[in-house]
């Protein structure tokens, strides 16, 4: 973190005065910047409030998303027209979810918000005051620890408040709905959903070019209705969508999650299959024996049973964790089998970050375990394939 003095963080630091002054109706003072490392046209910021007549808490955290010059914006605005047809389309909504989802957590008992209390936003200026949480560690730092029992009680602690989460949202869905309606993102679709849908069929082509492999339809098939997940499924609940370590801290409350570009609603059990199949979405990679997986996942049911009462059943739940898996695994491997420098590159930023040969045979691998432990012989059969391929494609 480093103390910043010039723009454009002079400029989002007006632009929240402005804000909060509109919203207390006296000026508001802050001061001392501090850069929480945004990225691209983020800008995040940590300011002590110097002058505070309203009892505003003491730092604040700033976020804005900044404008694209004319320029940029209509070549932005040129490559969205020409996406093929079948391409997910990728529009420039991150921010209206995210302030979305902030104002839909912010809502919940204090004990139950999942992350920072949104105390301001403005839609128009894509900016955002929340709470600071404080001095809090990367839950990346904790999961490099040399002690196995301290990184094990983590990865409880999170799967405890990936829980803890669900069992506060369900049924809220048309809550959350409601607000987005308001910020007009309902037009824009779900681009999560989407990307499943337009890139997991585009799998058994990737596999049968790059190792050679025939994917049965059983698998297809099996495949297709995990994708349903993102979009429907039984166990609906919140999530931020985007549980990468990097996006996980941990401070004097437990465990808390930021990041709620791509929130929403979804399948819970994709949620906590993305923590077992080590985090998919990255390269990020921490060591998941079978037992420690499964402690994880009861640690999971134990807070989200009371609400579903059919996960007490083991066969419901094995069989919905390795649906979640395998389409966690396959995504992981359309997103990182072929040789995509930049989405690679920006993969190996993360704290945890393995080579991709490590981490996509390490996601197989889990899944044959899982699919053993689920009794699918077909699905463990189609992991080793995948895995043993691999390392052969990568030796």
């Amino acid at each position: 973190m480093t103390a910043l003095l010039a723009d454009p963080v002079s400029e989002v630091v007006a632009a929240a005065e402005q804000l909060l002054e509109r919203r207390t109706g006296a000026p508001v003072t802050l001061v001392d910047p501090i850069d929480l490392g945004g990225s691209g046209r983020t800008v995040v910021l940590r300011v002590r409030c110097a002058e505070n007549p309203f009892s505003l808490p003491r730092t604040l955290v700033i976020k804005q998303v900044r404008e694209l010059s004319p320029e940029a914006e209509a070549r932005r605005i040129a490559a969205y027209a020409a996406q093929p047809a079948d391409e997910p389309r990728v529009v420039d909504t991150a921010f209206l979810r995210e302030a979305v989802s902030y104002q839909f957590a912010t809502a919940l008992a204090t004990d139950s918000r999942p992350g920072p209390e949104l105390i301001a936003y403005d839609l128009d200026a894509r900016l955002l005051v929340l709470t600071d949480l404080g001095d809090a560690t990367p839950i990346a730092e904790l999961l490099q620890q040399a002690d196995e029992a301290a990184v094990t009680n983590s990865l409880m602690a999170l799967a405890q408040a990936i829980g803890r989460m669900h069992a506060a949202t369900v049924g809220r869905e048309e809550d959350f709905t409601a607000l987005l309606r308001r910020a007009d993102v309902p037009h824009f679709g779900n681009s999560i959903s989407e990307q499943v849908v337009a890139s997991a069929p585009k799998v058994p082509a990737l596999l049968r070019r790059e190792l050679g492999i025939e994917v049965g339809q059983d698998i297809v098939d099996l495949v297709g209705r995990a994708a349903r997940l993102f979009d429907g499924g039984r166990y609906r609940a919140f999530s931020p969508s985007d549980l990468c370590p990097d996006n996980i801290i941990v401070n004097d409350a437990g465990v808390r999650f930021l990041d709620y570009e791509w929130g929403g609603f979804r399948d819970a059990t994709l949620d906590i299959a993305y923590a077992l199949v080590s985090f998919p979405g990255c390269l990020c990679g921490v060591e998941l024996s079978p037992e420690r997986s499964a402690a994880m996942a009861e640690a999971w049911r134990a807070e989200v049973v009371g609400m579903w009462p059919q996960l007490a059943d083991d066969e419901v739940l094995c069989t919905r964790m390795l649906e979640a898996q395998l389409i966690w695994v396959w995504l992981s491997t359309y997103w990182f089998l072929p040789d995509d420098h930049e989405r690679i590159a920006a993969a190996r930023e993360h704290h945890l970050s393995l080579p991709r040969s490590k981490a996509l045979i390490a996601r197989w691998n889990t899944l044959a375990a899982c699919a053993d432990h689920a009794g699918s012989p077909e699905v463990a059969a189609h992991a080793r394939e995948v895995a043993d391929r691999l390392a052969t494609y990568w030796t």
